[in-house]
């Protein structure tokens, strides 16, 4: 059984067992969350779709860490105009793994 769900502004693709990083949520490492934004679920060839969500499914999942991403650099210039600009930048996430889905 899979299910597409909605976290941070981005949909997952899930299933039993996975361990996927996600936008940084407020919890504690260990706690057991519940992701109810579910966008559409199904087994073999039964797809339910939800009009936007599904109704009465849910993910839950357990937090596995917190972190960071690897910098992204950000360069920018203008040519002939002796400008030149050097960011970074790292995103926070959040380590899950999918407990169970609940449709």
């Amino acid at each position: 059984m899979y299910a597409v769900i909605k976290t941070g502004g981005k949909q997952y693709k899930v299933i039993a067992g996975e361990k996927l990083k996600i936008e940084q949520i407020p919890a504690d490492i260990g706690q057991e969350i519940s992701l109810d934004e579910v966008l559409a679920c199904g087994s073999g060839d039964t797809v339910k779709v939800g009009t936007p969500l599904v109704q009465g499914a849910s993910v839950t999942a357990v937090v596995l860490a917190h972190g960071r991403h690897d910098k992204v650099k950000i360069f920018k210039m203008r040519r002939r105009k002796h400008y030149q600009k050097r960011q970074g930048h790292r995103q926070n996430y959040t380590q899950i793994q999918i407990q169970a889905i609940n449709a």
